[in-house]
Formats: C-alpha cells, sequence, structure tokens
C-alpha cells in the first residue's frame, strides 16, 4: 500500500522524505539505548492510513478481511458533529506484541446517506453505491476460504493482500457523468469522494515523526503545501495523545462518464504526519476536551497556537503529576536488581522502593476533533457544515457486524495487567 500510494501521489514520497530526516534529527540527540532502539523500529512504517465507503455491505466486508491481518475496529468517531456526514472506526491491532512488530491501522470511514437533504439525491447516492462492487472476487473467496477453514497458506495469503490493495487503488475515471458529480460535489465534497468513483481510494497515508513541529515548518521550505495549523494540542514537554498535519489535497484529473470531453478536477488526496503521546484515562481526556474547547471558544483577538497554548497551562507537563492524578495510562515493569520489602503488595510502595518503574503508555487511537479538522482542510472553508443527527454508534456496530472495541478498556487492561504481574513478582 505504501509503495502504491508513493507512486500515484509523488509529493508523499517527499513528504516520507522530510520526516524521516526530522525524526533522524532528532534520534541523534536520544542516548543510545532501549528507548532509542524502540523509536527508530516503530518509525520505519507508516502509522496509519484513511479510506472512505459508501455502504454497510462494504464495511462488514472490509471488518471480516481486516480480521484475517489481526486488526480489530477500535474507537466510535462522530465526525457528523464536525460537519463531515460520516461516522468512523480504525482497524488495528490490539494485543501489545500486534502493535510493537507493526502498528499500522486504518482510519475507516461510512457515509451517512442520512444527511444528504436532497431526498432525490439520496436515492441517486444509494442506488450508485448499490451497484458497485469494491472487491476483486478472488478477495471475497479467499475471505470465505480462510473463514471456512481458519487459516491460508503462505502462498493464499500473499494472494489475499495483492487482491485487497486493489480495492485502495487509485481510478482516475468516475462513475458517473459531469453534472451528477457536480450535484454530489453540492451536497459535499466527500459526498461526491465515496459515491462518484469505482472504489474506497486511499485518501492519505501517515508516517510518525518525533516533532511535528519541525516537519511542519520543513514543508514549505521544500515547496509544499502545509495546512495552517497543527491539529491536536500545542507543543508539550510530555506530549499527550495525538498531534496531526498534513499537506492540503490535491487537485486530480478526473474523466467523467459521457465522452472523453467530460474531464475536471478532483480533489481528495493528501499526505498526514503524526506525533503521538500518552495515552489518557476518562479523567484526563475530560480534562483535554474541557481545556481544547476553552481555546476553540476564546476571543479571536490572539491566534489559535497561543490560545491553545495558554489553556493547555492547566494540563499538568510532567509524567509524575499526571500519573499522581489518574489523567494518563502507565505501563509498570520491574526494576533488574532490584528488591522490595517482604510482602509488598501496594503498586505506589513499590515505586517508592524504587523496585519497579512507571512508563507512559503511547496513544494508539484517533481524536475525531483532529480527524474531522484534517478532512475540512483539504475540502475547503466551505465545506463547514453542521448535522443536527449525530452520534449514532448502534448503526456502525450494525454494519459492521459486530461491537465496536473501547479504546479507554484495551488502555485499562494493559496496565491493570502490569500492575498485577509487578506485585505477584
Amino acid at each position: 500500500m505504501s509503495a502504491m500510494y508513493r507512486a500515484e501521489v509523488p509529493k508523499y514520497a517527499a513528504l516520507l522524505g522530510i520526516v524521516e530526516d526530522v525524526n533522524a534529527d532528532v534520534l541523534a540527540t536520544l542516548p543510545p539505548g532501549p528507548r532509542a532502539r524502540v523509536e527508530r523500529a516503530r518509525l520505519e512504517v507508516e502509522r496509519h492510513g484513511a479510506i472512505r465507503v459508501g455502504t454497510a455491505r462494504e464495511l462488514g466486508l472490509l471488518r471480516r478481511m481486516f480480521a484475517i491481518m489481526g486488526m480489530q475496529p477500535v474507537g466510535y468517531y462522530d465526525l457528523a458533529a464536525a460537519g463531515v456526514p460520516v461516522h468512523s472506526t480504525a482497524f488495528r491491532p490490539v494485543d501489545r506484541g500486534s502493535l510493537e512488530r507493526n502498528p499500522f491501522r486504518l482510519f475507516t470511514s461510512l457515509l451517512r446517506l442520512e444527511l444528504i437533504e436532497d431526498p432525490r439525491l439520496r436515492e441517486v447516492a444509494a442506488a450508485l453505491l448499490g451497484s458497485r462492487e469494491i472487491f476483486t472476487p478472488e478477495a471475497l473467496r479467499l475471505t470465505e476460504r480462510h473463514e471456512r477453514e481458519g487459516g491460508l497458506d503462505e502462498p493464499a495469503a500473499e494472494r489475499f493482500v495483492l487482491e485487497l490493495l486493489e480495492t485502495f487503488r487509485w481510478h482516475a475515471v468516475a462513475t458517473v457523468d459531469h453534472d451528477t458529480y457536480r450535484r454530489m460535489h453540492a451536497a459535499h465534497r466527500l459526498v461526491a469522494d465515496v459515491v462518484c468513483f469505482k472504489g474506497p481510494h486511499i485518501n492519505h497515508l501517515t508516517p510518525r515523526t518525533l516533532d511535528i513541529d519541525a516537519v511542519q515548518a520543513e514543508m514549505p521550505r521544500r515547496g509544499i503545501a502545509a495546512k495552517e495549523i497543527v491539529e491536536g494540542p500545542p507543543p508539550r514537554k510530555v506530549p499527550i495523545l495525538l498531534r496531526q498535519t498534513s499537506f492540503k489535497a490535491l487537485a486530480e484529473t478526473v474523466r467523467f462518464r459521457g465522452g472523453f470531453d467530460q474531464e475536471g478536477a478532483h480533489t481528495a488526496r493528501f499526505g498526514e504526519v503524526e506525533q503521538r503521546g500518552i495515552a489518557l484515562t476518562p479523567k484526563g481526556r475530560a480534562l483535554y476536551d474541557e481545556l481544547l474547547g476553552k481555546a476553540q471558544d476564546a476571543a479571536a483577538s490572539k491566534d489559535y497556537a497561543s490560545r491553545l497554548e495558554q489553556a493547555f497551562a492547566d494540563f499538568p507537563d510532567d509524567l509524575d503529576t499526571i500519573r499522581e492524578q489518574g489523567l494518563g495510562y502507565f505501563e509498570y515493569s520491574p526494576v533488574p536488581g532490584a528488591g522490595a520489602g517482604s510482602g509488598v503488595r501496594d503498586i505506589e510502595q513499590l515505586l517508592r522502593d524504587g523496585a519497579v518503574r512507571a512508563s507512559p503508555m503511547l496513544y494508539e487511537d484517533f481524536l475525531p476533533v483532529s480527524a474531522a479538522g484534517i478532512f475540512q482542510s483539504n475540502l475547503g472553508a466551505a465545506e463547514r457544515r453542521t448535522y443536527l443527527r449525530a452520534d449514532n454508534r448502534g448503526a456502525l456496530e450494525q454494519a459492521l457486524g459486530c461491537d465496536i472495541v473501547d479504546e479507554f478498556a484495551l488502555y485499562e487492561a494493559q496496565q491493570a495487567s502490569s500492575i498485577a504481574q509487578c506485585v505477584a513478582r
């Protein structure tokens, strides 16, 4: 997928070069040791990509296919509340070993047809989506074989990956005429992107950087137009959650049905960069949401970056306070060669004794406001809308054919397991 997208979007390959250079500069400042080795290993692959599908059937089949690769739907993201007519989940590994082996995840959005106001246009969109097949016959056959036999041998697994990749390939020929495209585009640019093409082309891939502000500054120096602001929290000594930026979406030539003279431009695909920090507990996330709201509601006399920094002065910026106040998740591990008093069963006492250490857990998920912000910046200011009906987790789970995994439960279980192991030892 990475090689395909680099070939399709050469500017993305240039972005990877910037990220690689920035990460090398940061890694050069880290002392040799386990942290530097872990950081280097996990930076070698893209952290996530994103697609948009149009029907419950498409999403349900994707769920079955991603399950073959050990990826489950984690987290519910309501982007309709932020002006984008989709709701989303992220297919990703859920256990620590799999995340360390390959942390890639696919942020997958389902178009909400009920949010298209024009009933006739809604019917046309539903008919177009219902008549397309985004998977190859071989991908479908191998999915059924895996479910029937409980696995695939290596040659079949290789074919499965290559066949599934075809679903995400770019198609420069639309499935509709120019007039239909314009009507879908007028409803919302994202509606046109989902409805008017053969399949859910990758709309972005995302490497991880250790210094997103350096990447943001370097993009224009290398001739790449970056979005105006970095989404998420402000720069901090202790990074929290997720910060994201991107280069602006490309206007690409598309041929429409109705003749070779039916050409136009479609804007959808871009390159994104992310920087990840500590995963926050529900208490920490509530504080984050409160402070982000203050920054967004503050008087416009200050620029957004200044408002954001001022608002987040109320969020502790050191690991000890974050842990002591229960704002973030930590993994506890024994200190080699250290001992503790006989019969100690309290993790805080073990920490005070120096028998265990607490390490912040990396946030592996997404922020709906940031995701909407990235989409909006690449759709244009005119696309900022308000939808009265928003959260509908049940409908997304019904389309998936399974429950969505609660991301907080995953972090909580990993933290609790590490504490239990330390106390037992």
